[in-house]
């Protein structure tokens, strides 16, 4: 696997990048295919006294992305690393349960987990089947961000559907964590 490891507001020394790349070298194992072409992007942030990991994995018809936040950057990278080996397991599973890991899509380019019984497997809650409890339909209001913003904030979610004014394309506003907005328009 190639590493693209890059710091902010911190120096990448050689230890660090040892460790990420030994700890990212464990998930080669799930994969069939040969990883040598295939690219870890880690990026490595200091900020507020705290160390914040994140890393993504392109793969064919899949996105293993995964971050965390610590005090400690050793133990963040643990926890990512944790964080995409419960991905991979997952992503496993659920193809194996819907009978598409056996030919083509992304089921070729896992290795059968060890220890994984696909037909009486235990799961994590993390790994529990999407359930959908509740539907909603509403008519979108054409409205410029600002307002989807306002009206967001007003009733107090994290996201807001808007059909946008100007363009009359369905968007999305969203509150990030950093307590900024993200907006979301289709290309």
């Amino acid at each position: 696997m190639i590493y693209n490891i890059r710091g902010e507001n911190i120096e990448v020394t050689p230890a660090i990048k040892d460790y990420v790349e030994k700890k990212l070298e464990k998930l080669t194992r799930y994969f069939t295919t040969p990883t040598d072409a295939q690219t870890a992007y880690v990026n490595l942030k200091v900020y507020n006294e705290k160390q914040k990991v994140e890393v993504t994995i392109p793969m064919p018809n899949l996105l293993l992305r995964a971050e965390d936040i610590n005090l400690d950057m050793y133990a963040a990278i643990d926890l990512v690393v944790d964080k995409l080996e419960r991905q991979i397991r997952k992503h496993k599973t659920k193809l194996n349960r819907k009978g598409r890991g056996k030919e083509g899509g992304v089921g070729e380019y896992f290795k059968s987990l060890e220890g994984i019984d696909d037909a009486s497997a235990v799961y994590d809650e993390d790994e529990a089947e999407l359930e959908l409890v509740r539907t909603k339909r509403f008519t979108l209001k054409p409205m410029d961000t600002e307002e989807a913003i306002l009206q967001m904030d007003m009733l107090g979610h994290s996201f807001f559907v808007f059909s946008d004014a100007e363009t009359g394309n369905t968007n999305v506003v969203y509150r990030r964590k950093d307590g900024k907005y993200g907006l979301i328009e289709p290309e």
